[in-house]
């Protein structure tokens, strides 16, 4: 699955993973966030989390995405949103950003542990660029029961990808990172991020007969669209998880 995949059928999303503002606005009062606060956000897609809290909290920023097209969907709304002088842009690899040393508040990878490897390594990742006493934020689907074989193949992942929650934690334990919140996914949060992806790529679909991956996206947009609602729906929850490390 390609990056233009997602950047198509994510063309009309503002926040690029199965949450609403208002469970993204939460997670900045966990934080308790104040003005002159300083964020990482690797692979911070269009970077809406990162607008929202410099707007909201006067935080400043540093947003980096592979992708182009993102990076500038970033860049208007950061001047639609008035807070230009608040956030930077990096496009390139977040899994291989050289952050300052100790220079963050706040560091957060939301949905992306792909930069890492998975969650641990993107945790390993993240604790270098992190304050004395800041917090991480990671974005990682957990699975809400154990799937079959059957749904693995048809989500396209494996199962030892994702665990449980408790699983979840264990796995932040063993990187030596303390779970000491988390903000979760409901289904209806989960039934927009997807559901509006059909009718994006379905309308591309109609607009672009003639594209050269038209044929594959419309194989994509089939399979995705089936396995989410044979699966996803049951296996597959998410959410974001506020993280210290362990003194």
């Amino acid at each position: 699955m390609s990056l233009r995949f997602h950047e198509i059928g994510e063309a009309n999303h503002r926040i690029l993973n199965p949450f609403t503002e208002e469970k993204l606005m939460l997670v900045g009062d966990i934080c308790h966030l104040k003005p002159g606060m300083r964020q990482l956000d690797l692979a911070c897609g269009k970077a809406e989390m990162l607008c929202q809290w410099a707007k909201r909290w006067g935080i400043e920023g540093v947003g980096v995405d592979i992708s182009s097209v993102f990076l500038g969907a970033a860049r208007a709304r950061v001047y639609e949103m008035g807070v230009t002088s608040h956030l930077t842009f990096v496009q390139q690899d977040a899994g291989t950003y050289q952050a300052e040393m100790q220079a963050f508040d706040v560091v957060s990878c939301i949905g992306a542990t792909w930069i890492g490897n998975g969650l641990v390594g993107t945790v390993a990742l993240m604790k270098p660029s992190l304050k004395q006493g800041g917090l991480m934020l990671v974005g990682e689907p957990y699975w809400i029961e154990s799937p079959p074989t059957d749904a693995c193949e048809a989500l396209s992942v494996g199962k030892d990808d994702f665990t449980s929650l408790v699983g979840t934690l264990e796995r932040f334990e063993a990187t030596g990172v303390e779970l000491v919140e988390m903000v979760l996914a409901d289904q209806h949060s989960w039934d927009r991020y997807v559901a509006a992806q059909w009718i994006t790529l379905s309308d591309w679909l109609r607009d672009n007969p003639s594209d050269p991956d038209a044929t594959e996206i419309r194989t994509w947009l089939n399979k995705e669209r089936r396995a989410y609602l044979h699966y996803g729906r049951r296996y597959f929850g998410w959410g974001i998880f506020v993280l210290r490390p362990v003194s």
